[in-house]
């Protein structure tokens, strides 16, 4: 093995698996918000809407 070359250490195996487990977490957060406060805020059920009155002539 040559002096200059980069060695690797299970300490920045770690810290990079939990950089991605903190990216994931933040990316999960970032899609599941809007859409939980979107379900939050909106009303459950729109009121009925009244049944459209024709009037016919009808002429005898």
């Amino acid at each position: 093995m040559q002096s200059g070359s980069p060695t690797t250490s299970s300490s920045g195996e770690s810290a990079h698996r939990f950089a991605n487990l903190i990216g994931s977490a933040i990316a999960l957060v970032t899609l599941a918000l809007p859409l939980l406060t979107i379900a939050y805020y909106t009303p459950n059920a729109a009121p009925p809407l009244p049944p459209p009155t024709v009037k016919l002539d009808v002429k005898s």
